[in-house]
């Protein structure tokens, strides 16, 4: 499979995303990698308009795309950021691509996963409320996330990943004295899929762990809650960064950033981050289809 078909989807067409779905299927890395077809409603938003409509018009397209992914019509799919505000008004349940896709394609354990060639960050928990995560931190949660890191990472060259855990707490709780999430869910948890033969360390403090990663010491950090892996991927690697869904049926990557409504329609949106995840969409299909095809 030298070309690929790779779906690009609009996201949520108010926003940034038709803009850099075009430019990114015009550029010469991605025509020479894959194949770009893109999916998008059939008439346009204003520009920068928070609406209901436009969040249906992102969902629909996700299921376009999503099909045609499953059925063998494109071999994966990039998309380009939908709104959360404008799903909440078209009434859908979801708040992010993560949770909509698992949903779609029926995959019972997924994650968010950043890559970049400096950094790799994986969620386990994402789009949650801050005073909710201690609670969704679970020892079975953990080590379901750590076990589809390991099991998961090999798709992108990395045979066996040395994964770290941070920690939820100041101090990765400081033996207890700033909170036992640690030793209560994160460090069984850790234990647990150690003794099943995956590479994994921690928990250690949040502050410092990122930048043991960005150094090599680790191929991908397990973060406790969505910012805490976020902040450290943008500060490193904004525009480089590419989001995938780990533990889906079908390939989907995505861009590190939202749909920017206050520049949307100006025509001065970068369009790097979506050229970076179709270029890795097209990348992980064509690993898939030589894994497929080996006797």
């Amino acid at each position: 499979m030298s070309r690929p078909r790779i779906g690009v989807t609009a996201g949520d067409p108010a926003g940034i995303g038709p803009e850099i779905a075009r430019k990114a299927m015009g550029d010469a890395r991605v025509r020479a990698a894959c194949e770009p077809l893109f999916y998008g409603p059939q008439h346009s938003f204003e520009p920068g308009v928070l609406s209901a409509e436009a969040g249906h018009a992102a969902y629909e397209t996700i299921v376009r795309a999503v099909r045609d992914a499953e059925t063998g019509g494109i071999q994966g799919i990039a998309t380009a950021p939908i709104n959360k505000e404008a799903l909440a008004l078209a009434g859908l349940p979801w708040r992010g691509h993560t949770e909509m896709l698992a949903k779609l394609t029926h995959a019972p354990r997924v994650a968010m996963m950043f890559w970049s060639e400096k950094l790799r960050v994986v969620l386990a928990t994402i789009h949650i409320p801050l005073a909710s995560v201690p609670a969704a931190l679970t020892i079975d949660s953990v080590t379901d996330i750590i076990e589809l890191t390991h099991r998961e990472l090999p798709r992108f060259g990395i045979a066996r990943p040395r994964i770290a855990m941070a920690g939820l707490n100041p101090h990765a709780g400081e033996h207890g004295v700033l909170g036992t999430e640690e030793a209560d869910v994160l460090e069984p948890a850790v234990a647990r899929c150690a003794s099943r033969g995956i590479d994994i360390a921690g928990p250690f403090p949040g502050d410092t762990i990122f930048l043991r990663a960005l150094r090599g010491e680790f191929d991908v950090v397990v973060a406790c809650y969505h910012d805490q892996g976020l902040i450290p991927i943008k500060m490193a690697a904004f525009g480089q960064a590419v989001n995938v869904t780990l533990g889906l049926p079908i390939i989907r990557t995505s861009v590190d950033h939202g749909t920017a409504f206050d520049i949307a329609g100006k025509d001065v949106a970068d369009p790097e981050s979506m050229v970076q995840a179709v270029l890795l969409a097209a990348r992980l299909a064509r690993s898939r289809f030589d894994s497929h095809s080996e006797p």
